[in-house]
């Protein structure tokens, strides 16, 4: 059973390493708004990976399984979130350089930006797909309610010391002095990398609606 845990831990690790709407998230708030507010939004993301493991420990996948209509409403959720994101950044690029660097440091505050990160995540369908596998996975090796629910603080450890790592890294000084000098060019990058994630989930998710 141990060996299970470790084997869906290494899995986990590597989706959340892997870039995403909470690595971007953490990315721009650490650029824009310094250390501090990207740690929150860490947190915030960390929190969201616990509540997902507990909807899981308590029924989500036979949940999305009865009312797949759920989903399609997190596509279209997340996806205006991240339409909306995709506006700010491209909004914040026409500010330019140090302007829009203290602008977006404005932007949260620090319960804003442990929000924003708590939002990212819980309207990623791609969230609830993951969480809905790793529950199955551990279910299906006889874990219980209890021990799945278990593996969430783990999960959100792990979600912290990697997007937390991602947070130092990217509110570096060196990071800071390159997006100053590069702000425009990076948040329209920021802007049409949302832009594109959230498209296509807002589309699949109206395509569902027809079906």
């Amino acid at each position: 059973m141990f060996e299970t845990f470790v084997i869906t831990l290494f899995g986990v690790a590597l989706a959340q390493a892997s870039p995403g709407p909470n690595f971007l998230a953490v990315v721009s708030a650490g650029l824009g708004q310094g250390r501090r507010m990207a740690l929150y939004t860490v947190l915030g993301v960390a929190t969201g990976m616990f509540i997902w493991a507990t909807m899981v420990a308590f029924g989500l996948a036979a949940v999305l399984s009865v009312y797949p209509a759920l989903l399609t409403a997190m596509k279209i959720c997340g996806g205006t979130y991240l339409l909306w994101m995709a506006y700010k950044a491209i909004k914040a690029s026409f500010h330019g350089g140090e302007m829009s660097i203290k602008s977006n440091r404005q932007t949260f505050s620090a319960s804003g930006a442990w929000l924003h990160g708590l939002l990212v995540i819980m309207t990623n369908p791609k969230a609830a797909l993951m969480w809905t596998a790793v529950g199955s996975f551990l279910f299906g090796n006889g874990f219980s309610a209890w021990q799945v629910l278990a593996f969430g603080p783990v999960a959100a450890t792990s979600a912290t010391l990697i997007y937390g790592s991602y947070a130092f890294m990217f509110s570096s000084g060196l990071a800071v002095k390159t997006y100053s000098k590069f702000a425009r060019w990076i948040e329209l990058s920021f802007g049409a990398v949302f832009g594109l994630l959230g498209g296509k989930l807002l589309l699949d998710g109206i395509k569902e609606l027809k079906q």
